[in-house]
């Protein structure tokens, strides 16, 4: 299958004669994924047992069927470099349709791969250091961390060492590769929680302590059993405060429990919340520190500060003298430049790191990123001499920049077209890839997407700065509808006597300070009148709101969902087929809608 040669040394040595280093853990996944492969092909291991294995290596079948697979890349804590970007462009465009996707998990994703050339993709990833290793399946996933991590204002720890061995530490570890049911992490450097640690099944946090003689220690609070889905579940803090020496013990720990007490017979009930409802969150408790006591003895004991933290250091960025951006969900934006590049200046770009630093954001519509625009950031990353961070909104971020680079930069970014101010703005609105590849969406959450980031430019919306809006094609939150502002899932509508694609609105949802507040039921809409509920919604705040005020707070005042809702609910109506029948028909689609399922892979 793969042309790739490996010298004795373990290099890749390609047709221009000059190697590249793999990592030997990679060549052996990589060859081991073309022996399945070769016996799949030929009939020699079953459909069922194959399933298993390319799932735990990042390859998910479309509902397009046959051999087009969607390839999921782990990013951990969204880090990406350069030469990696070069290579996804060039992925793109051998094995995919010319761009990607960035995901709510900091991961990339290319749809339409055939299943026989994935080996050389893996390939090309591996001579960049990316792996697709357990980033779908019943595994420890992506390690998410905070995108501003090392260079935000208000941190208390630089968690992206803390992130890099955690990632490091499970991936390819034997007690996490076939638990009752995918294990996510999450790092935030500080109670902003710009990283949404509280709805993780461990989601860690940087905090400060105060010791009985007066000193402060900086350390984490772990939390623990959160998660989205159709049943979400606010995560609980599972003790006041975890020292740096315990932080890696307390989450294998958590992984051990899960993987001890996850319910094995019912996929739909195996996550770690059901473990919270099934034993009770004392007992839970109990058993991750019982574990965490005697870990000591575990050949995998990883005990004391990680090497990667040693090297690098964790200490936080620290504040300037100068201006302090305000940081997440439901900060005010104050926009009042006239002119594109400075309200992208203000919009995009975070001040306050004492090193004397500015990070800014390239917005990527709907998360998806061509090969022309992943080469024009690594183009950028290296003029400018910038980190790259993948964001859980699905955009990059520049880190390590300076004052005087910001309109350059700006240009350069207008070129790929990333230079929209998008950041925390209304027109940044999320989606799963819904009913385009997946197998679960019942609805095209990306078409939505796309009408309400029309309609909202269209009514002069779309600069209102701290509404989120985020769409799933069904009830499980791939897109995060739950934590957003204005949230929407799939569902199918019946009316006439026909089936016809619809949406549940959410209102209120909120991630911050500790605390999670998930969105609460408003109304269920066309989805072709999903748009106008936003831009009804999202005109009314900015008409009523005070000088500052959250869409938290203008919610509550306006008397909550239900009574915003009250004024959206003649959008709630079905016209007859025969005077509009592009309601029967789905975003991106030109027949009839169906609600079709294929069989899901993510409860395998």
């Amino acid at each position: 299958m793969s042309t790739i040669e490996i010298d004795t040394d373990g290099q890749v040595v390609p047709t221009d004669d000059s190697p590249v280093q793999i990592d030997p853990a990679m060549i052996a996944d990589i060859r081991k994924f073309e022996r399945s492969l070769a016996g799949y092909l030929s009939g020699e291991i079953d459909e069922d047992v194959f399933k298993v294995f390319r799932l735990a290596n990042g390859v998910y079948g479309q509902r397009q069927g046959g051999h087009d697979q969607m390839i999921r890349i782990k990013a951990p804590y969204g880090a990406i470099t350069p030469d990696q970007l070069d290579a996804l462009a060039d992925i793109s465009e051998t094995y995919s349709r010319g761009w990607g996707h960035l995901t709510t998990r900091q991961n990339v994703q290319f749809h339409f791969v055939d299943l026989e050339r994935v080996p050389d993709l893996l390939w090309d990833l591996a001579k960049v250091g990316l792996t697709t290793r357990e980033a779908c399946s019943d595994t420890v996933r992506n390690v998410m961390g905070c995108h501003l991590a090392g260079a935000c204002p208000h941190e208390v720890l630089d968690i992206q060492p803390w992130a890099d061995a955690t990632f490091w530490h499970f991936l390819r570890n034997p007690i996490s590769q076939r638990l009752p049911r995918k294990f996510k992490i999450n790092f935030s450097g500080c109670a902003t929680d710009c990283g949404q640690a509280m709805f993780n099944d461990v989601g860690v946090i940087a905090v400060n302590h105060t010791r009985p003689d007066g000193t402060v220690e900086a350390g984490f609070r772990v939390f623990v059993a959160g998660g989205l889905g159709a049943n979400p579940h606010p995560a609980l803090a599972l003790e006041d405060f975890t020292t740096r020496e315990e932080l890696l013990p307390t989450i294998e720990a958590c992984v051990r429990v899960f993987e001890q007490t996850g319910n094995r017979d019912n996929k739909l009930r195996a996550r770690m919340k059901w473990v919270v409802d099934e034993l009770g969150f004392d007992e839970l408790q109990r058993r991750v520190l019982v574990s965490r006591k005697f870990l000591m003895a575990s050949s995998s004991w990883p005990g004391g500060v990680p090497a990667q933290v040693i090297e690098r250091g964790d200490a936080p960025a620290g504040r300037g003298r100068g201006e302090v951006t305000p940081l997440g969900q439901g900060q005010p934006v104050f926009l009042s430049g006239t002119t594109p590049q400075q309200r992208w200046t203000e919009s995009n770009v975070v001040r306050g790191v004492a090193k004397g630093t500015v990070s800014a954001l390239a917005w990527s519509r709907l998360g998806d990123v061509t090969a022309t625009q992943f080469r024009g950031i690594a183009s950028i990353s290296r003029h400018f001499d910038a980190e790259v961070r993948i964001t859980n909104r699905q955009n990059f971020v520049l880190r390590g920049l300076s004052e005087e680079q910001l309109p350059t930069l700006y240009e350069q970014l207008s070129v790929i077209d990333m230079a929209q101010a998008g950041a925390e703005l209304s027109r940044d609105v999320v989606a799963c890839p819904g009913a385009d590849t997946c197998n679960l969406a019942v609805t095209q959450s990306r078409g939505l997407a796309s009408a309400i980031g029309e309609a909202l430019e269209a009514a002069g919306l779309a600069e209102v700065e701290g509404v989120r809006t985020n769409i799933s094609g069904c009830t499980n939150s791939c897109g995060q509808h739950h934590i957003a502002d204005i949230g929407f899932f799939g569902v199918e509508r019946r009316a006439h006597g026909r089936s016809a694609p619809g949406y549940q609105m959410l209102l209120g949802g909120h991630v911050g300070d500790e605390k999670i507040e998930f969105g609460a039921k408003a109304l269920r809409l066309p989805a072709k009148a999903a748009a106008e509920a936003v831009v009804r919604v999202v005109g009314r705040y900015a008409t009523e709101r005070s000088l500052g005020e959250t869409f938290t707070h203008w919610l509550t005042r306006a008397g909550g969902p239900k009574a915003v809702a009250e004024g959206l609910a003649d959008l709630d109506e079905f016209p007859e087929p025969d005077v509009k029948p592009d309601f029967y028909t789905d975003y991106d689609e030109t027949g009839p809608y169906e609600k079709s399922l294929g069989e899901s892979e993510c409860a395998v």
